[in-house]
């Protein structure tokens, strides 16, 4: 048997509580004794706990898969510049600014060709 309690409640939380109620089609009276057994529960800050843990774990997850990907993609960099300044001569003085027109059509066309391949989602990496 229930025992009937009388208590008040703000306009906004009694408005909430009425709006629950109503999209989850149970009485306001069920809603609040889930609420007062889930707060009373001497396990329910147990279960908030492992529940913030396992989201916190997949997080890290993530995080460490981003970093690997971001080390990977700066080492890749590195190297091409590395092999890239190795493999090319400076240019004498007379080629530098034709040289610097080409470089600046062809880094425009590597622009358009990267937003392209981001838009389409093809990857050369998973």
């Amino acid at each position: 048997m229930k025992s009937k309690h009388t208590f008040r409640l703000s306009p906004a939380v009694a408005s909430q509580l009425a709006d629950l109620a109503i999209r989850k089609r149970v009485s306001q009276a069920d809603i609040v004794e889930a609420a007062l057994v889930s707060f009373l529960s001497p396990d329910g800050s147990e279960r908030l706990e492992a529940a913030l843990s396992r989201r916190l774990d997949r997080i890290l997850r993530h995080q460490e898969r981003l970093d690997r990907s971001i080390e990977v993609g700066n080492e890749a960099l590195a190297l091409f510049v590395r092999f890239w300044l190795t493999a090319n001569p400076p240019l004498p003085d007379a080629a530098i600014a034709s040289a610097q027109a080409q470089g600046k059509e062809r880094y425009e066309g590597f622009v358009h060709a990267l937003t392209r391949r981001l838009e389409t989602g093809d990857r050369l990496v998973p």
